[in-house]
């Protein structure tokens, strides 16, 4: 598993890459038991890398008050990933 951040002005993305299907349900478990403590809510989606890697988006967009920061950071220790770009 490995995570990527980006962030502008009021706009902030995180993907998470996983493998098979057992860290698919880690992965989108953690995300759905996280996000519903939080009032504002994610977009989000997946993306089919390649026939064994996906990759979850959550996108927070007018983040006037940068929120998804904590939210974000308590997904990536929650799953443990070490390195996040």
């Amino acid at each position: 598993m490995d995570a990527k951040v980006r962030s502008e002005e009021k706009f902030v993305k995180l993907s998470i890459a996983y493998e098979g299907k057992e860290e698919g349900e880690l992965v989108c478990s953690t995300i759905d038991k996280i996000t519903s403590k939080y009032d504002i809510k994610p977009e989000s989606y997946t993306c089919h890398i390649s026939d064994t890697k996906n990759v979850v988006v959550l996108e927070y967009h007018d983040d006037v008050d940068r929120e998804a920061g904590a939210i974000f950071e308590e997904i990536i220790k929650t799953l443990n990933i070490d390195i996040c770009d």
